[in-house]
């Protein structure tokens, strides 16, 4: 099982969340290991793209198709200040990496395996 985050972005509430196999897709696009890659993130040394497929890939991973994340990505992410897209970025990875602050606010989110 995997903990989604939920936040707004562009039209309304939505579910991210990075499995298992949108982490593979994500480590292939960005040529970085997961591990790598929170960590350039967190020290801000991170591509602009990497901004963008974290948020695309993890909205598909909430359950929205790839027509309409790409559509997403591109209206609201691509092109925005960092301002807006960094700290969602930012908690995608961190709920990937550490879970859940706190129980009741964690969504689970079924894996197919």
């Amino acid at each position: 099982m995997t903990l989604s985050h939920r936040e707004f972005l562009g039209d309304a509430e939505h579910d991210f969340c990075l499995t298992p196999a949108n982490v593979a897709e994500l480590e292939r696009l960005t040529g970085a290991g997961i591990g790598t890659l929170f960590s350039r993130v967190i020290a801000r040394a991170f591509y602009l793209s990497d901004l963008a497929e974290i948020i695309r890939l993890a909205l598909i991973g909430g359950g929205m198709s790839p027509e309409r994340a790409l559509h997403l990505v591109g209206v609201y992410v691509t092109g925005r200040p960092l301002n807006e897209t960094y700290p969602l970025a930012l908690a995608i990875l961190e709920r990937l990496w550490f879970g859940a602050d706190d129980q009741a606010d964690a969504e689970p989110h079924e894996v197919a395996a």
